[in-house]
C-alpha cells in the first residue's frame, strides 16, 4: 500500500508516515515502475504499536529501542516494563508542578479582579504582572 493508504488505515497523517520512515521506524520499498514507497502488513503494524507507544508516553527514541529489541528475537517485555515503572513516578511529579502552577495562575487571575487595566507608560509594561506577588 502506498503512503496515503497506510496513513488511512492508521488514523495517521501521510507526513507521519514519511517522518516514521524517515527514521527508520517503519519500512517501505520502492516501486520500480514508479519510486512510489509501498508499505506492507508489518508497516501498519508497527505505526499502530506506534500510536499505543505513544499514549503510554515512550518517545520515539524508545520505541526505536523497542523495535530493535524485538527485531533481534529478544523480548522486549522487560525493557517496555522499566521504562514505564520510571515513566509513572516522572508523570506524577510532572502533574504535581503542573498542579502548583495552576494554582498560582488561579491566583493571579484573582489578584487581578479587582485591579484596572493599565496603559504601558514607559515605566511599566504591565501592572497586572509587575504588581503581583507570587513571585516575590
Amino acid at each position: 500500500m502506498r503512503v496515503s493508504e497506510l496513513a488511512k488505515k492508521a488514523s495517521v497523517t501521510a507526513e507521519t508516515v514519511r517522518h516514521y520512515t524517515r527514521l527508520g521506524l517503519i519500512n517501505a520499498e520502492r516501486d520500480p515502475n514508479n519510486g512510489y514507497q509501498l508499505y506492507d502488513k508489518v508497516g501498519l503494524q508497527r505505526l499502530h504499536f506506534i500510536r499505543q507507544a505513544s499514549e503510554l508516553g515512550f518517545s520515539l527514541k524508545q520505541i526505536e529501542e523497542i523495535f530493535q529489541q524485538s527485531d533481534s528475537g529478544d523480548s522486549p517485555c522487560p525493557l517496555v516494563r522499566d521504562l514505564l515503572q520510571k515513566k509513572v513516578p516522572e508523570t506524577k511529579f510532572k502533574i504535581a508542578q503542573l498542579q502548583a502552577h495552576l494554582v498560582k495562575m488561579e491566583d493571579a487571575l484573582a489578584a487581578w479582579e479587582g485591579m484596572p487595566n493599565g496603559a504601558p507608560d514607559g515605566h511599566s509594561i504591565c501592572c497586572l504582572i509587575e504588581e503581583w506577588e507570587g513571585t516575590k
